[in-house]
């Protein structure tokens, strides 16, 4: 592929001009979004907003993530005007850092820290703290308010977190998890009992459209691969090892931690019917692995 960068009169910017890339694909290719990604040094998220907004066409008509170029096709990006830097109202908190350097840090989050700010939590969250810390952050990439932040974890969720203090560390970060190169690995407290000691389980993951908060199996969803393992055994749960190749949550009904056990109490949203559940063998995992559960 070649690419050619001009300039294009537009609003904001300097002197009101704003810059387009113009790519000529020269041999067939992938999809769109990756395409995107590889050329601009970008992680698949941040090419997946320019493409969401509209600003990448291709004669003329936007262009969806998952169009597969063809050779000879002309793809032009119109990259948006710099915003101003925004401030973060200082927070105070205590952290535990496992390890930190120049580049970046990986933090232990407590449960019910949210990681960014966002409606309801403006001014207490991760990034507050951080910055409250002196802690020096990279620009989030394309996602605005979300300085450092590479990946996130749930409100309740604790476990460990990377944070990249810089725009090279966060592309590459960024970059080693879209690659699938950084493994996860989360404790998870289960209603209900496996059959078997391990578990593997393959389906798409998508947002519950019954509930936005949550994700769930669903057709067109993202690929998703878990292995579950049976750690320890109570009297109604099961404590598994679970690692998987997607970064979607699957259920708020289990009490989740990365690398380490959450609570020892039931998990939210199991006590109204948890009798019910525990007849049934209900657990948090997909509908493929509730045929092995008894």
């Amino acid at each position: 592929m070649a690419g050619r960068p001009r300039a294009a009169t537009g609003e904001g910017g300097a002197g009101g001009r704003a810059l387009n890339l113009t790519f000529c694909v020269i041999v067939q290719s992938e999809r769109l979004d990756k395409f995107l990604a590889d050329q601009l040094a970008l992680s698949r998220t941040q090419a997946g907003r320019l493409i969401a907004d509209k600003r990448v066409t291709a004669r003329g008509k936007a262009l969806r993530a998952s169009a597969l170029l063809e050779r000879g096709m002309e793809v032009t990006v119109d990259l948006p005007d710099e915003a101003p830097p925004r401030s973060y109202t200082p927070f105070h908190a205590s952290l535990n850092f496992v390890y930190e350097d120049e580049h970046l840090a990986v933090l232990d989050k407590p449960a019910g820290l949210v990681v960014h700010p966002r409606p309801g939590h403006w001014n207490d969250t991760l990034v507050n703290v951080l910055v409250g810390r002196g802690t020096e952050l990279s620009s989030g990439g394309s996602t605005e308010g979300r300085p450092g932040i590479v990946h996130r974890l749930d409100r309740d969720t604790s476990g460990l977190l990377l944070v990249a203090k810089s725009d090279l560390a966060h592309r590459r970060l960024a970059g080693a998890i879209e690659r699938r190169a950084v493994k996860r690995v989360y404790a998870a407290v289960v209603w209900g009992h496996l059959r078997k000691h391990s578990v593997d389980i393959e389906a798409p993951i998508a947002r519950n459209p019954k509930d936005r908060k949550r994700m769930t199996v669903a057709e067109g969803g993202r690929h998703a691969a878990t292995h579950a393992a049976v750690v320890a055994r109570f009297a109604h749960a099961d404590l598994l090892r679970i690692s998987r190749t997607s970064v979607a949550r699957l259920s708020a009904t289990a009490s989740t931690r990365s690398g380490a056990v959450a609570a020892s109490r039931r998990p939210r949203g199991m006590r109204r019917s948890a009798s019910r559940r525990s007849r049934r063998g209900s657990c948090c995992m997909p509908p493929p692995c509730r045929s092995r559960i008894r």
